[in-house]
């Protein structure tokens, strides 16, 4: 008896993951876009992160860039190690489960605003 309940529990795990719902696209910044101009922190407030939902980053590659990073390289705007630098000026980056970091790897740039910190929630169940 103990074995099957496992077992159902196991099974609505499993049913669970496979009926969450379609990942949410964002276009950072709406269309201005990953900007100089824009306070990014301020950009996130009011909206709900979950994991795996996709952030699209648009911006002039000449100008700017994204890198994905640690709290420490938010918070100091520097890159730590094993940070990801993106470059093409259009940059699809799917969240993960927890805190999600980016900056400008201009340390001007980010200290000016160009940096923001996300924590994705787990998906919710599809209705």
């Amino acid at each position: 008896m103990r074995r099957r309940a496992i077992i159902m529990v196991i099974l609505m795990v499993l049913q669970f993951g496979a009926i969450h719902s379609k990942p949410t696209t964002y276009m950072v910044g709406d269309e201005d876009g990953w900007d100089s101009g824009l306070d990014m922190e301020g950009w996130t407030k009011g909206k709900t992160f979950h994991a795996g939902d996709f952030l699209v980053f648009t911006y002039d590659g000449q100008q700017f860039d994204v890198a994905v990073v640690n709290q420490t390289g938010h918070d100091s705007c520097t890159l730590n190690e094993g940070a990801k630098v993106f470059h093409s000026g259009n940059d699809k980056i799917q969240l993960a489960f927890g805190a999600n970091y980016f900056i400008d790897t201009v340390a001007d740039l980010c200290a000016a605003g160009m940096k923001m910190a996300i924590n994705a929630t787990a998906p919710p169940p599809s209705v």
